[in-house]
């Protein structure tokens, strides 16, 4: 059976009968979880052996994991990881030390997650740093100027690709000059001169995945955010800054949108996402979702099967002891 183009939440620590039915009715393409899913190693480790059961082997399995305040494997019982902005402050001082603490971290959280069962992890973050933005980002990002955050984005996500697992870049084209939060309303940038937002994006457009941001760009498109904006996903995105790889929204659980999640998830998916991602477990609009949902479109699944494949070609044989002394040697 053909997957639905949509990576969805689960409600709990453990699959109910009925997610196992809707995914046995309408498979989507993968799951996400979130700290509502997480306890400790063994219920991940029996709730990972249920998705694996109920999903289809192409599934992916993808957690949101950058490192600092976003993270949901997390102490006591997974390691702590310093946010993006730690990497940045680093390079200020030093270079090549900011982009080897950015490549160990990134390893770092991938062999976690690998270890757990992901194959997907949501990071790098690509958005600039911009003085008086909304703190949504904040420490999230790694620095304040374009190249810098190209290089150190480039150097996490490298560094995850070394650990086993593909790296997913956000926000494109870019949400760190935002005043509001796209998880509470919808965000206007209304700068026309946006070539350094995106400027990240395009120096590391080989990666195998990028994420959507939930932000009006008048001067990009007047009418939609850039997740529902063909405009911006086709012209900007796939034309402009030459991303090939597979395309997902952010949440679309997020009030940054209007209309229901199946609504816009359709229009996601119509503007140029590969897929739709709805991330809050709810169960009558997750099965709505997936019932309304097209199957992937050979394009995307193509896109999936080739992320699969760099991050076998560039898995390394890595000792996470030894990368988490060097790690804490550079940013004591």
């Amino acid at each position: 059976m053909t997957l639905r183009a949509a990576i969805v939440g689960i409600a709990g620590t453990a699959l109910t009968d009925a997610e196992v039915a809707l995914f046995g009715e309408y498979p989507p393409a993968g799951v996400i979880l979130f700290a509502r899913n997480i306890v400790d190693p063994e219920g991940l480790r029996r709730l990972m052996a249920e998705l694996r059961r109920a999903l289809s082997a192409e599934a992916v399995l993808m957690v949101d994991q950058e490192g600092g305040r976003v993270a949901r494997l997390a102490p006591p019982h997974w390691r702590a990881h310093p946010p993006a902005a730690a990497h940045g402050a680093l390079f200020d001082r030093n270079p090549a030390a900011g982009l080897r603490a950015a490549w160990l971290t990134g390893a770092l959280i991938g062999l976690d997650c690998a270890a757990a069962g992901f194959d997907v992890v949501t990071a790098p973050v690509l958005d600039l740093r911009v003085p008086g933005a909304h703190g949504v980002i904040g420490d999230r990002a790694f620095a304040a100027e374009p190249p810098a955050v190209a290089a150190l984005g480039g150097a996490m996500a490298a560094g995850l690709l070394a650990a086993g697992v593909q790296p997913v870049a956000k926000h494109v084209p870019g949400h760190g000059r935002a005043h509001a939060d796209s998880h509470l309303e919808l965000p206007v940038v209304a700068e026309t001169d946006l070539r350094g937002d995106w400027e990240p994006f395009a120096a590391n457009a080989a990666l195998p995945w990028m994420m959507t941001a939930h932000v009006l760009y008048p001067a990009l498109d007047p009418a939609a955010p850039a997740t529902l904006s063909a405009r911006i996903l086709g012209r900007l995105v796939r034309e402009r800054i030459g991303f090939r790889g597979v395309l997902v929204s952010d949440d679309l659980a997020m009030k940054a949108l209007a209309g229901s999640p199946t609504e816009r998830a359709l229009a996601a998916l119509a503007a140029g996402c590969d897929l739709a991602l709805y991330c809050s477990g709810e169960p009558a609009a997750t099965a709505d979702l997936l019932a309304c949902c097209p199957g992937l479109t050979e394009a995307a699944a193509a896109r999936l099967a080739a992320a699969r494949a760099l991050a076998a070609v560039r898995r390394e044989a890595l000792d996470a002891g030894v990368l988490a002394e060097e790690r804490q040697g550079l940013l004591r």
